[in-house]
């Protein structure tokens, strides 16, 4: 019983403030409203965009915490855009994995299928110390957005991870 009546004490505060202040708080409202509009339409332009040619730092996740940049990167990546198209380039925690595909795994290990060949990366660690790892130029489709890559490690298996690229900027 207590709680019925604070809500319906609480439900006649509200109504109250928004009587009080419906004349110009009304129109502020409605120009909240076209501003929160105008800046929704402005941040799906912004995802649709394409970055202009040139060199970005870029976050790369992953849905695993066994598959991830190597830490000396701070979780990014190079982002290369040409022509229109996305390229991430990642240095990876050692040389295990041997190779990436862009897609699912069952793809992966068909005739024909072009896997990711690594790259020789040397990695520094905040201690000083030095590492070669392998490292991977992967194709991005879009920004912000999940997509598939499989991997193969060392032990010849094949497994399916989701990952995204995000928050590019760009490199002087």
């Amino acid at each position: 019983m207590k709680k019925k009546i604070a809500a319906m004490l609480g439900m006649a505060i509200l109504a109250s403030a928004l009587m009080l202040g419906c004349g110009k708080k009304e129109e502020a409202a409605k120009t909240d409203t076209e501003t929160l509009t105008e800046n929704t339409a402005q941040s799906e332009e912004a995802g649709e965009a394409e970055l202009e040619d040139g060199i970005y730092s870029a976050e790369f996740q992953t849905d695993s915490s066994m598959f991830h940049v190597n830490e000396a990167c701070d979780g990014k990546g190079t982002l290369t855009v040409k022509d229109g198209q996305m390229t991430i380039h990642i240095s990876l925690t050692s040389k295990n994995i041997v190779n990436l595909y862009p897609g699912l795994a069952e793809a992966a290990v068909k005739e024909g299928a072009e896997l990711l060949i690594p790259t020789e990366d040397t990695v520094t660690y905040s201690d000083g110390t030095t590492e070669e790892v392998n490292g991977f130029d992967v194709p991005v489709p879009a920004l912000d957005e999940e997509f598939d890559l499989a991997l193969i490690g060392t032990k010849g298996k094949w497994y399916d991870h989701k990952v995204s690229v995000s928050n590019p900027v760009r490199e002087e």
